[in-house]
């Protein structure tokens, strides 16, 4: 619901005014005076702002100046009389969105007041949007040719004109938000606005202010009226990630929202209606939680209306070398390496990888290597990717018999030399060599292998 703040010194105006955009369906606010109502901008997440010209105290420019002080993209629309026109004018040129000259009629009214709105959801939109190029932390194209990604490709294509939820389930790092980006922008609502909540990210009392917002005052720290995600996303798609871990308690709200599209502010009474597709996504097992007791079988139903399940990478490593050469020359823009390019060696140690953190590992090895890399190659040494495969390592070391292995009259320097310059060995035989992979075997950084190799005089071939 859109929310407008009315300024003017009549009462009987703001009473006339109130009447017909609430009727219109718009959340209104009052003020009698631009100081009451620069009180209101302060504290109520408005979408615009109606103001008398003339007012006693501080009049429309003053108050106009004001607001853009506090938030200059707020439009303004100025109200003033046929012979006040040269004010407006310069009202426009202060910054002012329009202005209405008096009298004016009831869809002259309307119409003024959604371009306003629609002007101000694109610049909130473009603002999100810049954050989010700032925080980004997945990939931001979809790249592979596997039959598995064919069939994703198929279903997102059969899914996005439709209004269904979709529920999106995967591993981390399998881009999950990436495809519900996808979905969104192949929809009728593509030009509305595309919203995220983390619902892992926030305490349960943050999470329903978050998703709902608040009224001020509804708990300590809310100093002002802030509206939530499912109502910055009316008309377009909230995408909930992590949905596996909303509280319990919260989900019988969330459920009544999608159910009814309706719901009220923390700490308010007004119920507020919504058009919002919704998209989730978990890397849980929901049919699961929802046997033990941890997530409402009604909500499951509701958010898993189609279902789309990603593979991992490790059964589409045919994608690699494609997401390899996407990735090399997405980094390579980034951190300004023009001719950034990856040896065989390289690309064949990246396919045997076991990829435990999927896409965004792969993503965030080549930029590592990318950064390590001398002369603009990225060699095998250079990729040193974050999963390992010590999981076998876990519990040998209980079992293990001194008795057996080692002979009583030695010394212990002689034995962890002795230990330490075998398993040297064996992890670069082992991995041909390739002194991060071999690092990485052995839970050590890549220089402190070289070290060691100088210790134990360890090189290629001997």
């Amino acid at each position: 619901m859109n929310s407008i703040l009315i300024v003017d010194d009549e009462p009987n105006y703001l009473v006339i005014l109130s009447e017909v955009l609430c009727d219109e369906g718009f959340e209104i606010f009052t003020a009698p005076s631009g100081a009451e109502g620069l009180t209101l901008v302060r504290e109520v997440d408005l979408d615009m702002v109606i103001t008398d010209m003339q007012m006693p105290g501080m009049n429309g420019l003053e108050f106009l100046a004001a607001i853009k002080k506090i938030n200059s993209g707020l439009p303004v629309v100025m109200i003033t009389a046929f012979a006040q026109v040269d004010k407006a004018v310069a009202a426009m040129q202060a910054g002012a969105f329009n202005y209405l000259a008096k009298p004016f009629s009831n869809d002259e009214l309307i119409i003024t007041i959604n371009k306003a709105v629609q002007h101000y959801s694109l610049i909130r939109e473009n603002i999100r949007l810049r954050k989010a190029a700032l925080t980004r932390t997945g990939f931001s194209g979809m790249v592979g040719k596997n039959p598995r990604m064919a069939q994703v490709y198929e279903l997102i294509e059969k899914v996005a004109p439709t209004p269904s939820s979709v529920l999106i389930t995967g591993e981390s790092g399998t881009g999950k938000e990436l495809v519900a980006k996808a979905i969104h922008a192949n929809s009728p609502r593509q030009d509305k606005a595309f919203i995220t909540v983390n619902c892992a990210a926030l305490a349960e009392n943050l999470l329903e202010s978050e998703l709902f917002g608040h009224e001020k005052g509804a708990f300590t720290g809310a100093v002002a009226m802030r509206k939530g995600r499912f109502e910055l996303a009316d008309g377009g798609t909230l995408f909930l990630d992590e949905i596996g871990e909303i509280p319990l308690a919260l989900q019988s709200k969330l459920l009544r929202a999608l159910q009814e599209k309706s719901f009220e502010r923390v700490g308010g009474s007004k119920t507020l209606s919504v058009d919002v597709r919704i998209i989730s996504a978990t890397n849980k097992e929901l049919r699961e939680e929802v046997d033990q007791g941890r997530f409402r079988e009604d909500l499951y139903y509701r958010l898993n209306v189609i279902h789309l399940l990603l593979p991992p990478l490790r059964e589409r490593m045919d994608d690699i070398p494609l997401l390899v050469e996407y990735f090399i020359s997405t980094v390579s823009g980034r951190l300004a390496k023009p001719g950034l390019s990856i040896s065989a060696d390289a690309l064949r140690l990246l396919v045997t990888l076991p990829w435990e953190g999927n896409v965004r590992e792969l993503e965030n090895t080549i930029e590592r290597a990318a950064i390590l890399c001398d002369n603009n190659r990225i060699e095998a040494d250079d990729v040193q990717p974050e999963s390992t495969s010590r999981n076998a390592q876990a519990t040998w070391s209980k079992e293990m018999d001194l008795n057996q292995l080692i002979p009583e009259a030695a010394e212990l320097n002689d034995v962890l030399y002795a230990v330490e310059e075998k398993m040297l060995n064996r992890a670069l035989q082992e991995t041909g060599f390739v002194q991060a992979r071999a690092a990485e075997r052995l839970g050590i950084t890549k220089s402190l292998l070289q070290y060691k190799m100088k210790k134990y005089g360890i090189k290629k071939g001997l």
